[in-house]
């Protein structure tokens, strides 16, 4: 397990306000985008859905059309602003996520592109667990009125630091996924989510602590900036746990960008000084990374 990163790496989370106006969200996203490059990060992570307000209204309005890839400029401005950010920033960007439409099966999808320094698309993560929940008095909304699942784990390779896996939300709530990804040799978990101010006091961070605790290693939680005005309040905090689980950096509830600057040392030191890596008892109950595992979307 050791060097799963190469070297330190410089992380940053925008924690973005967006709005209605699409061509804003993409103008605003690269401002932050170049202020984070700016303080010397590497990797920058946008939020769930930053390019619209989230929700199932909106979904289809805002979607873009991804495949074949490339995709026009007309068929996904998003795609083509990602790329242009990332190159211009030269810098690793996770692009949070957006709606997306398959033309070929007219499915919906909430799908997360990451670009490398170079813009060139490294990895496309399809949420794969839709968020339908119905907490009485709370709240109740159901994704898969509109989206339908993606199909895959998303591990990519970034060549001067090593793998980091992306999920979506609601996928951090299922700890498979983190754990394949984490046997599979990644030193992060990145995760574009926007928990909301019911969910979010609950779980949010104990979520991100929890996936880093079991799997011994960084987990980054990008949240939009919450907007009351608007018709989902996300819950913000963004936030970086480290391999002990310990909060390395949280932000607020506004429009802010959160700095964490990983080692591969730290990774090393909680596996050493809790080896659950060496004593898990795979006779006694299996190995779930072991198992069939699928990387790549059915076509």
């Amino acid at each position: 397990m050791a060097g799963l990163l190469k070297k330190p790496v410089k992380l940053a989370l925008i924690q973005l306000a967006s709005g209605a106006d699409k061509t804003y969200n993409l103008s605003h996203a690269r401002e932050k985008v170049l202020s984070a490059a700016k303080e010397g990060a590497n990797i920058i992570v946008l939020p769930e859905c930053f390019n619209s307000p989230y929700g199932c209204d909106y979904f289809p309005k805002y979607a873009e059309t991804l495949l074949p890839s490339p995709p026009t400029r007309e068929q996904s401005p998003s795609f083509h602003a990602l790329s242009s950010m990332a190159t211009e920033a030269k810098t690793y960007l996770v692009g949070g996520s957006i709606p997306e439409l398959d033309t070929k099966t007219e499915k919906y999808y909430n799908s997360s592109l990451t670009f490398s320094p170079e813009g060139k698309l490294l990895a496309t993560h399809r949420k794969v667990h839709l968020f339908d929940i119905d907490i009485p008095g709370k709240i109740k909304f159901k994704e898969s009125d509109i989206l339908s699942p993606g199909n895959k784990i998303t591990i990519l390779d970034l060549p001067e630091y090593g793998k980091i896996a992306i999920a979506i939300c609601y996928d951090i709530r299922f700890p498979e996924l983190a754990t394949i990804a984490a046997r599979h040799g990644c030193f992060a978990l990145i995760y574009p989510g926007a928990f909301n101010t019911t969910t979010g006091p609950l779980h949010w961070k104990l979520q991100g602590q929890a996936r880093a605790m079991d799997n011994q290693l960084y987990v980054a939680l990008c949240s939009p900036a919450r907007d009351m005005s608007a018709s989902y309040h996300a819950y913000g905090h963004s936030l970086v746990c480290d391999p002990m689980a310990k909060v390395m950096v949280e932000a607020g509830e506004v429009e802010e960008i959160v700095f964490a600057e990983l080692r591969g040392e730290e990774i090393e030191s909680a596996r050493k000084g809790i080896p659950v890596y060496t004593q898990r008892r795979f006779d006694v109950y299996p190995d779930v990374a072991a198992g069939p595992c699928k990387f790549e979307d059915e076509v």
